[in-house]
């Protein structure tokens, strides 16, 4: 009762790796508040499940094992977690803010009548006075993220009702393995326990996955653009620019709405997070929606025609320039001295 729980994504047998983001923060949260860090799979093959979580400190970890839970279907997921919680009692439920988390979040805290902070870009624990009744409350929650489209940051706890569950992003936060021998419990859920039949009344007949059509989230180089580059034209430069340096090209929001660049290539708050070891941001003012995609980067360049960019506060490097000058003259100096 009281600890930490997360929900763990599958991927076949695999466990995804915002799951695996959440397990290293969860693991920092139960040892500062001096609580287990317990972690659910659901699906048909849970066989490699625990050499890849217990590495990361996971004290228990619960499996539902049948092939009924795969691949992913809302009913049965759902009332697997709905009624474990009302067993364990977990103070803090976690889950990624994918497509499957943002399904399973709302339904599981509906049920449990618990509340559920989505899109989370950070989670803190800290007390809170209620400014109207006084009362104290100690070790919360904090769950952070942008809001009012990410003109602030608005930090939120859930004082009363338990668990106090938050959804959060894939590549927020890092994969940190705590211990490669560390070993926890395996309590083995008798599924029928949890899981009514009528919940299988939805299969899946056939399941087509699309492909990637770029690699950003594990690139280690990212050459972004913003509005700033001007055109589709002048992107096509990036797109060069970044096949000289083995590296995947990323865009702003603005640069997506004016149809320069496709969706699935945007950084920020309404597209992916990413942390490369050298993100180079051409034309990019720097608003905290990108921000909260990149500012974890290892290396930050900005180049940009406005010396008072936002983006130039978080930089490591500042080019004052247009794209379309300072770009041609990188690539001239990277040819020339990697050769």
């Amino acid at each position: 009762m009281d600890n930490i729980i997360v929900y763990l994504e599958m991927e076949g047998t695999t466990v995804a790796d915002v799951s695996l983001e959440l397990l290293t923060k969860g693991r920092k949260l139960a040892t500062q508040i001096g609580c287990k860090l317990e972690a659910v799979a659901a699906a048909a093959d849970l066989s490699k499940v625990d050499a890849q979580v217990f590495p990361y400190g996971v004290d228990t970890l619960y499996k539902a094992e049948d092939k009924r839970l795969s691949p992913y279907t809302t009913l049965p997921h759902s009332s697997l977690l709905v009624n474990l919680f009302k067993e364990i009692k977990p103070q803090i439920a976690l889950m990624g803010a994918t497509s499957t988390g943002r399904d399973l979040g709302p339904r599981v805290s509906s049920a449990l009548f618990s509340g559920l902070t989505a899109d989370c870009t950070s989670l803190e624990i800290g007390d809170y006075t209620d400014n109207k009744s006084g009362k104290e409350y100690k070790g919360l929650l904090y769950q952070i993220r942008p809001a009012f489209g990410g003109n602030i940051v608005a930090t939120i706890v859930n004082p009363e009702h338990r668990p106090q569950m938050a959804t959060v992003r894939e590549g927020v936060m890092k994969k940190e393995i705590v211990d490669e021998a560390y070993k926890g419990e395996v309590v083995n859920l008798d599924v029928n326990k949890y899981i009514p039949e009528t919940d299988y009344v939805v299969s899946v007949i056939d399941r087509q996955m699309e492909s990637g059509k770029n690699n950003l989230k594990s690139s280690p180089i990212i050459v972004a653009g913003g509005y700033g580059v001007g055109s589709k034209e002048n992107f096509d430069l990036l797109y060069e620019f970044a096949k000289e340096l083995h590296a995947e090209v990323g865009a702003s929001r603005a640069a997506v709405d004016a149809g320069w660049v496709d969706h699935d290539r945007q950084i920020g708050q309404t597209g992916v997070t990413v942390r490369p070891k050298l993100y180079i941001a051409c034309g990019i003012s720097g608003q905290i929606q990108h921000l909260a995609g990149m500012q974890e980067s290892g290396i930050i360049i900005s180049v940009n025609t406005d010396p008072d960019a936002p983006i130039n506060a978080v930089a490591d490097y500042v080019i004052n320039g247009s794209v379309e000058t300072v770009v041609p003259k990188l690539m001239k100096y990277f040819k020339k001295n990697s050769k």
